[in-house]
């Protein structure tokens, strides 16, 4: 089947299927143009625009918390010398990709993937959506996730006792209202994660008062806005170079702090320590700013030029590290019995972990339950035929990851062209030794019921993105993997 066949009239049957069009399905897209010409595909995404996380996150001063550098596409340079960008302009950028790539007219809006079936007898992914137009079903050959880690209906928020006894707005950054106005009103942010610590110094100066409300601190560290060796690279060399260039620099100095925390962790605790004590002193460091936990045993938040410990030392921001106990008409009563005077409670409690965004998966009729499957190559289930997701690693950009996967997906979808097998599906060992998926004690991934992996070899992904990639480009794709053929060529999808 051509390209240009693709969700004509009523047919909805393609070579590969897209779930999600944030920066992960975006990037698949473009890795099928490029490296699988002759396979049609198709995105499906349950929102209306482009953009997944950075479309569905409109908060004040939302951002990336990892390098732009990294962060963006490796075969599209980011346009700008900010280090950290925008959300907006993140939004741009993939919409920009999918515009002059043709991506965009492959994407079905407003389509939500409710569930998904294999069938051994038909080769087939059965998938049904829901949308504007009612239930409809698409076939494909293999099955792409690239829709996240999370629940995008509902964060994480927990049951705050007397909620309801709060006179003013309780907000969860998820839905962030158009018309909320803060000028002037006394705002208390719940939590000391990455949406925190963003939200508080972007508040301060326009609300009256801004205090950010944890139970126990997080590592920060501050990291520059601008970087002037990139805007020099980029001046000197040309933009593909220097983009490249970008990304291996500040690759190789995350993965050193990296190493740094896992070797040396009091080593890291005085490199992340220091800067804050020289800024707020020593015992306000020690008390709002030093966690019990090592750095990276949960992920480490960034704060653009210190913006955060600016806030603080100008006033307009404030930390509190204490417990809830309830919430009172005029504010919040803590433990220690101190009233927290707010007129408007922000709760930057995290994130409700959803993988592959709610979609009942099963095979041949058998529901999947993902938490009791073990992840290949950190894509694939075991037992799961022409299935892969999009994971990220822990301690780098999202998009680094999620972008391998894209890579092995075509390699993988261009080895059963080539010697014409309908599926490829992961076998587990039976020796396999079970080991968490993500290497982190954050209370999202305690919460959540994930996959597990391997302790090596084609069940194990390090959280190591130049180890990773000469494994993922040497990797063997026969290995543990149990392929079918072709049973009827007249309904092979893709074009030999």
């Amino acid at each position: 089947m051509s390209s240009e066949a693709v969700g004509a009239g009523s047919e909805r049957v393609v070579d590969v299927l897209v779930v999600g069009a944030g920066i992960s399905g975006i990037g698949a897209a473009y890795r099928l143009q490029q490296q699988c010409p002759d396979h049609s595909y198709a995105i499906l995404e349950a929102r209306d625009a482009i953009g997944g996380t950075w479309d569905l996150f409109r908060y004040p001063g939302i951002r990336s918390d990892s390098d732009i550098f990294t962060f963006s596409y490796p075969f599209r340079p980011w346009p700008g010398s900010q280090a950290l960008a925008d959300g907006a302009d993140i939004r741009r950028y993939l919409q920009d990709l999918a515009a002059e790539s043709g991506i965009d007219r492959r994407i079905r809006f407003g389509t939500r993937v409710t569930a998904a079936d294999w069938s051994s007898a038909d080769q087939r992914w059965t998938v049904t959506t829901t949308g504007a137009a009612g239930q409809q079903i698409w076939t494909c050959r293999f099955l792409y996730a690239c829709s996240g880690y999370y629940d995008y209906a509902e964060g994480h928020t927990p049951d705050f006792e007397g909620r309801e006894d709060f006179a003013g707005p309780v907000v969860h950054p998820q839905h962030w209202p158009d018309d909320l106005d803060l000028t002037g009103r006394r705002v208390v942010v719940i939590g000391s994660g990455a949406t925190a610590v963003t939200l508080v110094p972007a508040l301060a100066g326009i609300a009256a008062q801004v205090t950010m409300l944890q139970r126990s601190p997080t590592w920060i560290t501050s990291q520059a806005r601008h970087d002037p060796t990139a805007e020099r690279l980029r001046q000197r060399l040309p933009a593909g170079l220097a983009h490249r260039v970008n990304r291996v620099r500040h690759l190789a100095l995350g993965q050193v702090f990296y190493r740094i925390t896992r070797r040396r962790p009091e080593t890291a605790r005085r490199m992340l320590s220091e800067p804050i004590i020289r800024r707020l002193g020593a015992d306000y460091a020690a008390r709002h700013f030093t966690p019990l936990y090592n750095p990276w045993d949960q992920r480490l938040c960034v704060v653009p030029d210190g913006d955060l410990f600016t806030a603080i030392q100008r006033g307009d921001a404030s930390v509190v590290t204490d417990h809830i106990d309830h919430f009172e008409a005029d504010g919040i009563r803590l433990t220690s019995g101190e009233l927290l005077p707010a007129d408007v409670i922000i709760t930057a409690t995290g994130l409700r972990m959803q993988l592959l965004s709610g979609i009942d998966l099963s095979v041949d009729g058998v529901p999947v339950d993902p938490a009791t499957r073990i992840v290949y190559r950190g894509l694939m289930l075991d037992g799961v035929p022409n299935f892969a997701m999009a994971v990220g690693y822990v301690n780098a950009s999202w998009t680094l990851r999620a972008d391998l996967a894209s890579r092995y997906v075509c390699r993988l979808l261009r080895y059963l062209q080539r010697h014409r097998l309908a599926s490829g599906c992961p076998v587990r060992p039976d020796d396999l030794d079970p080991h968490p998926l993500l290497p982190l004690t954050s209370g999202y991934v305690i919460r959540a019921r994930l996959p597990v992996q391997g302790a090596g070899g084609a069940w194990f992904y390090p959280q190591n993105y130049f180890v990773d990639s000469v494994r993922m480009r040497l990797a063997d794709p026969r290995r543990d993997m149990h392929f079918e053929p072709v049973r009827d060529p007249a309904r092979d999808i893709v074009t030999a």
